[in-house]
């Protein structure tokens, strides 16, 4: 992400009209800004199901998280996806997303030599199997991205998902963070790791407009720079009510009302950290549509910042 898509006057605008979680214990996005309800979602009974059969962690918790996420953009019904799936993107953010899989099949192959390896797994050694599944399971055939980018992967998934859209590419975004636990990724992480997925269902106004969506929030301005004040200068600049970061200690952060890590306690989001911001910044927005939101990833220990701003539908510039 190497340029700034800052607030924009152009005629097509990015909006979010839908979210979803996978997320052990949560139901509910409002839940990441401290709402507690009971139950929540399960793996050991969320990730079985005909429908997940011969899939790879990783994408079994991204299609668990897309599914509530179109039924609550209006896009989901009971006979499957309602979209233009011609013009539907999906972008899928994950660090660590296949590392069991990829370690798994080196052990094999040590172990037996490729005699030993199944064809079946081998789609499972690709980081683009988790969207390639989430965009087959709905018919969903736009372009399709998964990015890699450490800390910063999920708010350069929104920009980039927001992009798409601005330059016409595609009407609607499924935009999904996912990363799956287990004993490898908890050795290379050195931490206990998130074992969840978030996804965001952004749509260009007009496409949501016309089909009588209600917009959630807009994706006002995104960027990416060497530091925190660059990124937030070039994703517009714009002051926020809330500020969604994990360093609330920065002292080159810009002021804000409140300042909140949804993230906190939910293990090593990861690539899954901006998208899981997103969601409670849009949490956010439906109590307080007049507010701005800003979201933050990265530090000066990473080789980037990023920086996204949500307004709320009843936002005046």
């Amino acid at each position: 992400m190497s340029t700034a898509h800052p607030a924009t006057t152009s005629p097509r605008v990015a909006v979010v009209t839908g979210a979803g979680l996978a997320v052990p214990g949560l139901t509910l996005p409002d839940e990441l800004l401290g709402t507690v309800r009971d139950g929540g979602f399960d793996p050991v009974t969320g990730l079985v199901g005909r429908d997940l059969r011969h899939k790879d962690r990783a994408s079994r918790l991204a299609l668990r998280a897309a599914a509530p996420a179109l039924r609550d953009a209006g896009l989901l019904d009971g006979d499957g996806y309602t979209g233009p799936g011609d013009t539907t993107a999906v972008v899928v953010s994950t660090n660590v997303g296949i590392l069991e899989n990829v370690c798994s099949f080196a052990d094999t192959i040590a172990r037996d030599t490729v005699l030993g390896l199944s064809p079946l797994g081998l789609p499972q050694t690709s980081s683009n199997v988790i969207a390639g599944s989430v965009a087959m399971a709905h018919g969903l055939r736009g372009p399709n991205v998964t990015l890699c980018n450490g800390p910063t992967s999920g708010l350069d998934a929104l920009y980039w998902a927001r992009a798409l859209i601005l330059t016409g590419r595609a009407e609607t975004a499924v935009v999904i963070g996912v990363e799956p636990a287990g004993d490898i990724v908890t050795k290379l992480l050195g931490t206990p790791a998130l074992d969840g997925a978030v996804a965001l269902v952004l749509e260009s106004a007009g496409g949501a407009a016309e089909r009588g969506a209600a917009v959630r929030a807009t994706v006002a301005g995104c960027a990416r720079a060497a530091d925190l004040d660059g990124a937030v200068t070039r994703a517009g600049g714009l002051t926020p009510d809330l500020w969604l970061t994990e360093s609330a200690d920065d002292p080159a952060g810009p002021r804000a009302n409140a300042v909140l890590d949804p993230a906190a306690g939910l293990g090593a989001a990861s690539g899954a950290l901006g998208l899981l911001q997103a969601a409670a910044a849009v949490a956010h927005l439906d109590e307080h549509g007049r507010h701005t939101v800003l979201a933050t990833c990265g530090g000066p220990e990473d080789d980037g910042v990023a920086a996204v701003f949500l307004t709320g539908p009843h936002h005046t510039p």
